[in-house]
């Protein structure tokens, strides 16, 4: 059986280093640097499912192959489910993580409801179709940062189940909890049923 080959649709090297940790040798992940493509997808819709399905669409439409693509944010209860889509642009359109953080640990001052959840949503196009697959990883926000690996708001995220927040995980440790995982091996396994199909 040949393996599906899928288009990533994303500039992030780390979304591409956990995904690929997780797919395996299943499936051929090319990256837009590998397909040679330089463009900032944007994310102007409201929901992580509408941000997914343009990511994807949009490089699709560009190439008319089958492609994937991802959209997480981290959804806090006691914020009413910020930041959401704005996760990476929380404390303003630079990305700066270090700022996010710094700002939702502000807004979280004195709140005794830490609680919170990572979501996922995977879009993908598939012979000219769309998918949709979501991860969720519930968990609670620390008062403060912890380890050094990983990426976003892991230093202060520990899923509910462990004692050490994402960023002071391996990899492998990560991938036992992980939203990211959950949505990508619903994906891996619906390609394995599309590919396990006769013709």
């Amino acid at each position: 059986m040949n393996k599906p080959t899928l288009i990533f649709a994303t500039n992030n090297q780390h979304k591409v280093d956990e995904i690929s940790s997780v797919i395996g040798n299943q499936v051929q992940v090319i990256t837009l640097k590998d397909a040679g493509i330089d463009i900032d997808i944007p994310e102007p819709h409201p929901t992580l499912e509408a941000n997914a399905s343009e990511k994807s669409t949009t490089i699709h439409r560009l190439t008319g192959k089958n492609v994937f693509s991802e959209d997480t944010g981290l959804e806090v209860m006691a914020l009413n489910g910020e930041p959401g889509v704005k996760s990476a642009r929380y404390a303003g359109e630079q990305k700066d993580f270090q700022a996010n953080i710094d700002k939702l640990l502000s807004h979280l001052q004195n709140t005794p409801d830490r609680s919170a959840q990572f979501r996922t949503v995977v879009s993908l196009i598939w012979n000219d179709k769309e998918y949709q697959f979501e991860g969720i990883c519930k968990g609670t926000i620390t008062t403060t940062a912890s380890g050094n690996s990983g990426f976003g708001y892991d230093p202060v995220f520990i899923p509910d189940g462990a004692s050490i927040s994402f960023a002071a995980m391996t990899m492998e440790e990560k991938n036992q909890y992980s939203h990211r995982k959950k949505a990508i091996v619903q994906l891996v396994d619906f390609l394995n049923q599309l590919t396990d199909e006769p013709n």
